[in-house]
């Protein structure tokens, strides 16, 4: 994202070096500008990002001095020298960049500065990176802190210090008690942190804090910090500031209070009827007291018709219509009307029609309520607080009436669908003790009984609800043969001082429950896999800087040997076959770091050609029989079960995997082990197809469970003293397993320490019509390259001497190409004798 302009100062450098220096590219998003002199000058000096300077333009100390006086604090310093400068010069580390020994080859040069252009670059995707990190920490409005073992806050974020209402350089160094002003630190935050410490995994919690202006209440995310050894070193915490979403919610409750006592003192009718209104299928006493009757049958027989009787001829019709309007399933009408009962009295109901559906049938649910002796004012009220009441019906399932003195009480709202569930205990005149110990008994979860009948016991309620107007109770309850998650909620009502009376509430909340704890399980398994990958890649980085780092030292140090023994042959010979050996190894390190990086952004696909399954397992053969001799193990491969042996596949895929499995079972198992590759044709395939298992096994040393589980991901090698000295990137299983899913196979791992692995995986190859094509195209790479014509295209001049010293050797006449362009013209002149051949690198100038 950023771009990077630097500026590059030569002081004395001879000619041959600054051009060659600005010759070599920027990197991408880097432009250069270059400018020199003979002679330090403070004006170029102020300028510079890089200063190139020959000791000898220095000539004294005081010379060096004086330069590393002029140059800015950001510019780095590289002084060429040909002799030893820490002879005569005192050089400070941190002075100084880089010296460079002259006289150096065009290549040392140009291998030393694209070195620090790639430190330079990595300086600045440091740079880039932490700022990101900063940036995004500092401007989130949650609180985030670092700890260490102490509880010592390491870094903060701005809302840290909004929040406890001091500057970062006052809170960080500091522990709990001084940055929240109080006189010492939170027990309950010491042990949380420990615990997340011992445990190693994510703590989520709710927090009072005490802090100098009061308490704060926090939702708290703690998790482990780990050191460059994976050892625990302190805490990062995130933490959301719910104080003000907590005074929201005791508000709410009030309110809910309120309206729950209003449903329990109101007279409200209710009664459930067809769409026709030709058949009332529930009404309770309350409703035929409003409309004037004594019975169902005496509503029924005066005429029910969507309406009673009883309403005022000018208010029916316009109820009928407007019950009519409900045309879908929750669909809702309030309504206003007049009721004359036998005597004359009218009374004024205000009421609630609602569409609901069950058991696949629609009809009518109203409630009615008796507001005539109330104002116009009480009136409006009473309707949005029937609304309220008829919402409260929905969520719970059950509602009751309780006086706690006299432990008696009354059902007030009862869900159908539940009637099963509370019907046969909560109905006629109540007992909560008798009542809910009878329920708990029936319908409760074993394990939460004992705690239920604790919680809801006479005494507990009055105990709880002296200070708190709501007390909730979480249990477990069998509907049918599933156990469901529900919650009790009382209510304290009236003046709890003269009267200890309660509404009590049950509803289901089952599938909200087990929503959230969903969500906590998806949230901790994310962490754990997050911290999995985190670790994981933070160790593959570490062994890829040792593993890398062990060939290269091999290469460099043999290297030296070589020129210093360049007279003694056999000695040469030695070092060279060792450098032979960890050159392939540093080759084989990279190759898998390409392949997973291919793999990961989808670049590979697959090439199927005709091939033979005994020339793939004739090859791989070839290519092992060395390595099982060293060792001197047993190779046995078994195709006995295999009917069609000519197919269509990658058969440079499908060697990686095998090479893949059958090297590592050779590298894991002892000298005089067993390794084994048995190949089975399964049947089932489709026409044209045929199944084929793979099945290697060895006798090595085998793998832990633990480790079994996580083989196919990404920078997983096992940790045990038994193989601690074979070296890998951790790659090679989850590039198998990439290429098996890729050819659309399935692969599979047992393995006990000890005991040896057995690998199984299987492919759905079509087979080919044309046995022997592959024969003949295997037979082409044999034909001998003499006499053949080449075209090498290739800029790096010690591939070009590298590879035309091979061809020439095998017969071949090479002609070389430096870049493109030049290439293009080389092959233009060469039309009417063209090459056989043309071997080109893939990235070039020009």
């Amino acid at each position: 994202m950023y771009r990077c302009h630097i500026d590059f100062y030569f002081i004395g450098c001879q000619r041959r070096i600054s051009e060659q220096i600005k010759g070599i590219s920027p990197l991408e998003y880097f432009s250069h500008e270059f400018f020199e002199s003979t002679q330090p000058e403070e004006a170029l000096a102020s300028r510079a990002d890089l200063i190139l300077a020959d000791v000898q333009a220095l000539e004294t100390q005081e010379g060096l001095d004086r330069l590393i006086q002029m140059k800015p604090q950001k510019a780095q310093l590289i002084l060429l020298a040909k002799e030893d400068p820490f002879r005569f010069l005192d050089i400070q580390l941190s002075d100084i960049k880089d010296v460079w020994m002259l006289p150096m080859s065009d290549a040392e040069l140009r291998f030393r500065f694209q070195r620090w252009q790639q430190e330079y670059k990595g300086e600045k995707d440091f740079w880039q990176a932490s700022h990101f990190l900063e940036a995004t920490i500092d401007n989130i409005p949650s609180l985030i802190w670092y700890k260490d073992k102490k509880g010592i806050h390491e870094k903060v974020n701005k809302s840290f210090c909004k929040t406890v209402n001091k500057t970062r350089e006052q809170v960080e160094g500091q522990g709990h008690a001084y940055i929240w002003d109080v006189e010492e630190d939170d027990p309950a935050c010491i042990e949380s942190e420990e615990e997340v410490m011992r445990l190693e995994k994510t703590c989520i919690s709710e927090e009072t804090i005490k802090t100098g202006e009061g308490e704060k209440n926090l939702t708290v995310y703690k998790s482990p910090l780990y050191d460059l050894d994976g050892s625990v070193m302190g805490t990062v915490g995130v933490a959301i500031d719910v104080t003000q979403e907590r005074v929201y919610k005791q508000e709410i409750i009030k309110k809910s209070h309120a309206l729950e006592t209003i449903f329990t003192t109101m007279d409200c009718g209710v009664m459930c009827h067809t769409l026709d209104g030709s058949r009332i299928l529930s009404v309770n006493r309350a409703a035929l007291k409003i409309l004037g009757y004594e019975s169902q049958e005496e509503l029924l027989a005066d005429g029910f018709h969507l309406v009673a009787a009883s309403i005022l001829k000018e208010d029916r019709e316009r109820i009928q219509e407007r019950i009519r309007t409900l045309k879908k399933e929750g669909d809702n009408v309030s309504v206003e009307y007049r009721v004359r009962h036998k005597n004359g009295e009218i009374l004024h109901i205000t009421g609630n029609v609602k569409l609901i559906k069950k058991n696949e049938t629609l009809f009518y649910q109203r409630f009615l309520l008796d507001c005539t002796a109330q104002k116009l004012q009480e009136e409006k009220d009473r309707r949005h607080q029937l609304e309220l009441i008829h919402a409260l019906s929905i969520d719970y399932n059950l509602v009751c009436f309780f006086d706690l003195d006299t432990d008696t009480g009354t059902a007030i709202q009862m869900d159908d669908s539940y009637s099963g569930l509370f019907g046969s205990v909560f109905f006629g005149g109540l007992s909560l003790k008798e009542s809910m110990g009878f329920y708990i008994e029936k319908f409760v979860f074993e394990e939460d009984k004992e705690r239920m009948l604790e919680s809801l016991s006479l005494e507990r309620l009055k105990r709880e609800l002296i200070e708190n107007l709501t007390y909730y109770v979480s249990y477990r309850a069998y509907v049918g043969e599933e156990v469901n998650y529900f919650q009790v909620k009382v209510v304290r009502t009236g003046e709890w001082e003269e009267r200890h009376s309660v509404v009590l509430g049950i509803r289901n909340v089952d599938e909200e429950t087990r929503r959230e704890m969903k969500k906590k399980e998806l949230l901790e398994d994310a962490l754990a896999q997050a911290n999995r990958a985190s670790k994981a890649k933070s160790v593959f980085l570490s062994n890829m800087s040792h593993d890398i780092r062990t060939p290269m030292n091999a290469i460099v140090g043999f290297t030296s040997l070589a020129i210093t023994h360049i007279d003694r042959k056999e000695h040469v010979e030695e070092y060279l076959k060792k450098i032979q050996t960890s050159g392939n190894h540093l080759l084989s390190l990279i190759n898998d770091v390409l392949d997973m990086s291919r793999i990961e952004s989808g670049k590979i696909t697959l090439d199927e050609q005709p091939c033979s399954l005994p020339d793939i397992l004739h090859g791989l053969r070839s290519i092992v029989q060395a390595d099982i001799r060293a060792k001197q193990q047993e190779l046995y491969i078994d195709t006995v079960d295999v009917l069609d042996e000519d197919i269509y596949c990658d058969r440079l895929r499908l060697n990686q995997v095998l090479l893949n499995l059958i090297g590592n079972a050779i590298k894991y198992t002892g000298a005089g082990g067993i390794v084994s590759v048995r190949i089975t044709e399964k049947a089932g395939a489709p026409e044209g197809y045929a199944n084929y298992e793979f099945c290697i096994k060895d006798t090595g040393i085998g793998m832990s469970q633990e480790f079994v589980e996580h083989i196919f991901e990404p920078f997983e090698r096992e940790r045990t003293s038994t193989v601690s000295g074979i070296q890998g990137t951790g790659l090679g299983m989850s590039i198998t397993k990439n290429l098996v899913d890729l050819m659309k196979g399935h692969i599979a791992v047992e393995s006990r320490q000890g005991c040896g692995s057995v690998f199984t995986f299987t492919f759905t190859f079509r087979l080919c019509d044309t046995p022997g094509r592959q024969e003949a195209q295997d037979s082409a790479p044999d034909q001998q390259l003499m006499a053949w014509r080449l075209l090498l295209v290739e800029d790096n001049e010690l591939n070009q001497e590298i590879a035309v010293t091979i061809l020439e050797e095998a017969g071949c006449t090479v002609e070389v190409a430096s870049d493109g362009a030049e290439a293009v013209e080389m092959v233009r002149r060469c039309a009417d004798d063209p090459y056989d051949l043309i071997l080109m690198d893939i990235q070039m100038p020009v």
